[in-house]
C-alpha cells in the first residue's frame, strides 16, 4: 500500500510539473505578443512572415488564372504580331509564372524556421522582376502590319488589366509590387513617347498616372492586410490568455478540492479529539462555578470558574457550528424530511428565545396567517435556521426594542419567515461581508457581541438545501429584516382562500396571533 500511495504521488508530482512547464511556455508566448503588439515600428516588422504567407498563398491560387489572362493576351495579339513571336513569348511568361508557383509551393512547405530567412524574400522579388520583365519584352513585339490606333488600344488595355493583377498578386510585399509592374509601365511609356501622335503622348500619361493609382491601392490594401492580421494577433492573443486562465482556474479548483478534503478529515479527525477535553473542562468548571462541591471563599477563583465555563461553551458552539458548515459544504449533510407545521417550529422558537428577550425589555411580536398547510422540510434544519436569526435579531436590538415575526404565504404558493428588528442596521457595503463564513459587520465588532460569524452561512447553506430562498434588507439606524422562503413545491396542500387582518392593524383589545385551525 506504501508503494503505491509512493507511486501516485510520484505521478502526481510529474502531471503538476507538466502542467507548470506549460504556463511558463504560455506565459513566455503572451509576453511575446504583448512586447510585439507595443512594438513602435509594429506595423512594418511584426508581420513579415505573415505577409510572405499571403503572397505565396495568393500566387497559388492564381496559378490557372495568369495563364488563362496571358492565352486571351497572345490569341488577340496574332492579329497584329507573328505568331512566332507570340509563341515565344507565350512560352516565356508561362514559364516564369511557374517559376513563381513552385517557389511559392516551395515556401508554403518549408520549416518555419527558414521562412524567417531573408532569401526568401529577396526570391519573390527577383522572381516578380522577371515575370514583370517577360509581360514588358510583349509590349516590344515587332508588328506585322500597320496597326493603327486598334493595337494601341489593345496595349494599353492590356497594360492596365496585367497591373492590376500583378497589384493584387503582390499587395502584400510592396517591392515585389514594384518590381513586376515597373518594367511593363517603363517600356510602354517609352514606347508611346516614341511616337509623334498626340494620343499617344496621352495614354503614356495615364500609363504613368495608372501606375501611380495602383501603387496607391496596393499600398491601401497592405494597410488592410496589415489591419487583418493585427487583429488575428489579438485574437490569438486573448485565447492564450483565456487558455491560461483556464489552467489557472482548473489548478486553483484542484488545489481547492485537495484543501477541501484536507479540511474534512482534519475536523472530522479532530472533533472528537476537541469535544472531549473540553466536556471535561465544562463539566469541572461548572461544579466549580455552582460550588457543588463545597464553599469557594476566594471571589476570583470563583470568576475564573464561570470565565473558564463561558470560554468553554463558546469554543464547543464555535466547533459545533464550523462541523455543521463542513458537512453541508461537503454535501454530507442529510436531511430527514417530513410533514411538518412551519408557524409550530417558529413559535417554539420564539418560547426558546422569550428568555433571552425579556432579559433585555424586548418585545417579541410572533404573527402568522391561519390555516396555513404544512411543509415538506427537515424540522432540525428548520429550527436552526430559526433559532439563528432569532437570535441575530435579539443580540443586536436594543434595550426596549421589538422583533416582529411573520409566517405567511409567497405570491407562488410557498411559505416564509420574516423576522425584523428595530436594530442599528447594516451598511450596505458591509452587507456582503456579513453573509460570508466568519464575516461580522462594523457594530458587532464595536460591540464585541459574542458570535463566530457562521450563523448566517449555516443559514444560508441548509435554505439552498431546501431549494428556497434567503434575503436580507438592512438600512442604518432603522434595523435589518430577514425573509427565508420555502418553494411551492415543498407546500403539502394549497392555502384557503381567507381574510386575514394584521394584528398591527386591529383595533386594541384584539389578540395578536390568530390560532391555525384544527
Amino acid at each position: 500500500m506504501e508503494s503505491l500511495s509512493s507511486e501516485s504521488g510520484e505521478e502526481k508530482f510529474a502531471i503538476n510539473e507538466q502542467r507548470a512547464m506549460r504556463r511558463r511556455e504560455m506565459a513566455r508566448g503572451m509576453k511575446n505578443v504583448r512586447s510585439r503588439l507595443g512594438a513602435p515600428e509594429y506595423r512594418h516588422t511584426t508581420f513579415d512572415l505573415e505577409r510572405q504567407h499571403l503572397f505565396a498563398d495568393t500566387r497559388i491560387n492564381a496559378a490557372y488564372a495568369v495563364p488563362l489572362l496571358a492565352l486571351i493576351v497572345a490569341a488577340i495579339s496574332v492579329l497584329w504580331i507573328d505568331p512566332v513571336f507570340i509563341g515565344a513569348w507565350f512560352a516565356m511568361t508561362l514559364g516564369t509564372h511557374i517559376v513563381m508557383v513552385v517557389a511559392s509551393h516551395a515556401y508554403e512547405k518549408a520549416p518555419s524556421d527558414q521562412k524567417a530567412r531573408v532569401y526568401w524574400r529577396k526570391r519573390f522579388t527577383m522572381g516578380d522582376f522577371i515575370y514583370g520583365c517577360s509581360w514588358a519584352s510583349f509590349f516590344l513585339l515587332p508588328q506585322t502590319a500597320e496597326s493603327g490606333e486598334g493595337f494601341v488600344i489593345f496595349h494599353f488595355a492590356t497594360l492596365l488589366i496585367v497591373v492590376a493583377m500583378n497589384t493584387m498578386q503582390s499587395a502584400t510585399l510592396p517591392k515585389c509590387l514594384l518590381a513586376s509592374t515597373i518594367p511593363m509601365t517603363l517600356v510602354v511609356t517609352v514606347s508611346f513617347l516614341k511616337q509623334v501622335d498626340p494620343i499617344h503622348y496621352t495614354l503614356a500619361a495615364m500609363a504613368i498616372g495608372a501606375q501611380g493609382f495602383f501603387f496607391i491601392l496596393g499600398n491601401q490594401l497592405l494597410k488592410n492586410a496589415n489591419t487583418m492580421l493585427e487583429y488575428r494577433a489579438e485574437k490569438d492573443h486573448l485565447i492564450a490568455e483565456l487558455e491560461t486562465a483556464n489552467a489557472m482556474s482548473d489548478e486553483a479548483r484542484r488545489r481547492a478540492e485537495a484543501a477541501n478534503i484536507a479540511k474534512s478529515r482534519f475536523l472530522a479527525t479532530m472533533s472528537h479529539e476537541l469535544r472531549t477535553p473540553l466536556n471535561a473542562i465544562l463539566g469541572f468548571s461548572e461544579i466549580m462555578k455552582d460550588e457543588v462541591l463545597g464553599a469557594m471563599h476566594n471571589k476570583n477563583y470563583r470568576s475564573y470558574a464561570e470565565d473558564i465555563h463561558g470560554s468553554g461553551q463558546h469554543l464547543l458552539n464555535l466547533i459545533n457550528e464550523i462541523l455543521d458548515l463542513s458537512r453541508i459544504e461537503a454535501g454530507r449533510h442529510e436531511l430527514h424530511e417530513e410533514p411538518l407545521f412551519l408557524d409550530d417550529i417558529v413559535e417554539e422558537c420564539g418560547s426558546m428565545m422569550k428568555v433571552r428577550a425579556e432579559a433585555k425589555s424586548i418585545v417579541l411580536h410572533h404573527i402568522h396567517e391561519p390555516d396555513l398547510p404544512k411543509v415538506w422540510a427537515d424540522e432540525r434544519a428548520l429550527r436552526q435556521v430559526v433559532l439563528n436569526l432569532m437570535s441575530n435579531a435579539v443580540k443586536f436590538t436594543p434595550v426596549g426594542g421589538k422583533v416582529r415575526i411573520k409566517v405567511g404565504l409567497t405570491s407562488d404558493g410557498g411559505q416564509f419567515v420574516s423576522i425584523k428588528d428595530t436594530g442599528p442596521g447594516i451598511p450596505e457595503d458591509e452587507i456582503p461581508t456579513v453573509l460570508e463564513a466568519f464575516g461580522q459587520g462594523s457594530h458587532a465588532i464595536k460591540s464585541a457581541e459574542p458570535g463566530t460569524g457562521l450563523g448566517l452561512s449555516i443559514v444560508q447553506a441548509l435554505i439552498a438545501m431546501h431549494d428556497g430562498d434567503f434575503n436580507l434588507k438592512s438600512k442604518p439606524d432603522v434595523g435589518t429584516e430577514v425573509i427565508v422562503s420555502l418553494p411551492r413545491a415543498r407546500v403539502m396542500n394549497y392555502a384557503p382562500d381567507v381574510d386575514w387582518v394584521d394584528p398591527d392593524d386591529q383595533k386594541p383589545g384584539q389578540s395578536d396571533r390568530k390560532s391555525r385551525s384544527a
